[in-house]
């Protein structure tokens, strides 16, 4: 069941993010990536304040926090999530690994795009 709910609330959630990057760089222009920061940020702002509502104010059924948050969010964007598990782990503490969570993800995913564009080139 989880799995369905995953897969169309993905569905959702990149047919959001499809409008809503389209309207922004209609209305922006495409210069600079202005849809993708709006869908980030706005992604990150909906998992704080889903995630926040449901630990603090009423309890979900893990079901609705599996379709809202991984399938609506993470098909909005995956952002998301990497600013929610940040922000856990700084929020407990553990900077060391908030620390090497966020060096990682951008050092890394970026190195792996650029290599990707590289051998992109020659496949």
């Amino acid at each position: 069941m989880n799995i369905l709910l995953v897969f169309v609330g993905g569905g959702l959630g990149a047919a959001a993010r499809y409008l809503l990057q389209g309207a922004v760089y209609r209305f922006a222009g495409a210069t600079f990536p202005y849809g993708t920061i709006v869908v980030n940020i706005l992604g990150c702002f909906l998992i704080g304040l889903i995630m926040s509502s449901m630990e603090e104010r009423f309890l979900a059924a893990p079901s609705l926090r599996i379709f809202l948050t991984i399938g609506i969010l993470g098909g909005f964007t995956t952002f998301s999530s990497f600013s929610y598990e940040t922000m856990v782990l700084l929020r407990e503490g553990d900077l060391l690994t908030g620390g090497v969570n966020i060096i990682a993800s951008m050092v890394i995913c970026l190195g792996a795009t650029w290599l990707g564009l590289g051998l992109g080139r020659y496949v």
